[in-house]
């Protein structure tokens, strides 16, 4: 029925711009079962085209089996020899019923289509998230890396896009999202830890990009606004930033001091009110075996008698040794977890790191988790002026204590 015996003479027929095989791929025939009849069925943009290819396939098929079924034979006929006389098709084809103009497409039915679509589009859907969620081994929630850590998580910073431009979030009056969650971090850590407060405490991260520095720098500014004496140290001796977030001076520091070349009280610089900073100063060959010295211990217990918290920002735990030889030295460890990019294993590894050589980990923090989606309450500070209490009238009680400044200092 498909073949170029009948679809070719069907093309000149009726002009179609298809060629011969075009055509034949939009034919199909079916013979029903106990019956001599053949069902022809064309496929067309046109209705009424479709039925008269379809009649003209029937017509040319017939006509081409009849020729191909006729005997052949060897001899001439006779001149003047009757029609009766010459080979005759033993098969005989005729159209029982001319094709009809069909009044709706049968395709694309929309609803199927649509309904098929709908199915498949959410199977598809379905088949994606379950594979992403296969191959994504990074924690979503704070409440996955406090089950993946046995620690308890004692902040979750929300993402900022400024952030990676301005990390310094907190100041006295701030009242952002990510100060907010700053100070609720100094307080976890503080009510966490009441019989044994931490004096020097090590802020380090699996791997970089974490957000350990940022962590480091508004934890120590949210413990010297809640009237801490403070002392930030940048302890990352490979990619130290803390000097370029506070605009101090980099060129000495903590290595300036351990190998002898100054004290303290020469290279510290104020970063606030009871901030004190101590910048990583030049960078040193090998800053594993300079962190790991005696005179990196000495200098802790000296910043620890001196100052109420000793803040450490250290190099990431994975990828250098710098942390591990560093941590012993100090009361406690927080690890920072950056949300939706730190790998489960990593961060495993980080922990069990840390376990192995017994340095205390405090908890974690989760850093730029997603923000919060309810409903916010602004606690503003007071900008009024405190009322002087006036002097007590005769026969009255002694005046009242005057009331806390906004600053929280009498």
């Amino acid at each position: 029925m498909a073949t170029r015996q009948v679809t070719e003479p069907v093309v000149r027929e009726l002009w179609l711009k298809d060629t011969p095989e075009q055509l034949a791929s939009r034919i199909t025939a079916e013979a029903p079962l106990n019956t001599v009849l053949i069902d022809i069925t064309v496929r067309d943009g046109i209705p009424s085209r479709a039925a008269r290819i379809a009649d003209a396939v029937a017509k040319h098929f017939a006509a081409v089996v009849e020729r191909l079924e006729t005997p052949k034979t060897n001899r001439a006929p006779r001149e003047g020899a009757s029609a009766s006389e010459s080979p005759a098709s033993p098969v005989s084809l005729g159209v029982t019923e001319p094709a009809s103009v069909p009044t709706h497409p049968v395709s694309p039915k929309r609803l199927l289509d649509l309904a098929a679509g709908l199915v498949g589009g959410s199977l598809l859907a379905a088949g994606l998230v379950a594979l992403r969620e296969a191959l994504d081994t990074t924690i979503k929630t704070s409440d996955a890396l406090g089950e993946l850590t046995s620690l308890p998580v004692l902040g979750s910073i929300p993402y900022d896009r400024g952030a990676a431009q301005q990390r310094v979030a907190m100041n006295t009056l701030s009242s952002s999202a990510r100060a907010e969650a700053f100070r609720k971090l100094r307080a976890n850590l503080q009510f966490a830890q009441v019989d044994d407060r931490p004096r020097v405490i090590v802020v380090t991260s699996p791997v970089t990009g974490e957000g350990k520095t940022t962590t480091s720098v508004n934890l120590a500014l949210a413990l010297a606004d809640a009237g801490m004496r403070t002392c930030l140290i940048d302890a990352d001796l490979r990619r130290p930033s803390v000097a370029g977030t506070f605009g101090l001076v980099e060129g000495a520091g903590l290595t300036t001091v351990l190998i002898g070349q100054a004290g303290v009280e020469d290279v510290a610089q104020q970063a606030g009110g009871r901030l004190t900073v101590l910048t990583s100063g030049p960078l040193p060959p090998h800053p594993t075996e300079l962190l790991a010295c005696g005179r990196m211990a000495e200098l802790l217990r000296e910043l620890a008698d001196t100052y109420d918290v000793v803040a450490v920002d250290s190099a990431p735990v994975l990828p250098v040794a710098d942390t591990v030889s560093l941590a012993p030295l100090a009361d406690g460890v927080l690890l920072v977890v950056r949300a939706s990019k730190t790998g489960r294993e990593q961060i495993r590894n980080a922990a069990d790191s840390l376990s192995r050589i017994g340095v205390r980990v405090l908890g974690a923090v989760f850093s730029m988790s997603p923000a919060f989606k309810g409903k916010e309450y602004g606690y503003g500070y007071a900008s009024a002026e405190v009322p002087v209490p006036r002097p007590p009238a005769q026969g009255e009680g002694p005046t009242a204590a005057a009331p806390l400044s906004p600053t929280g200092e009498k």
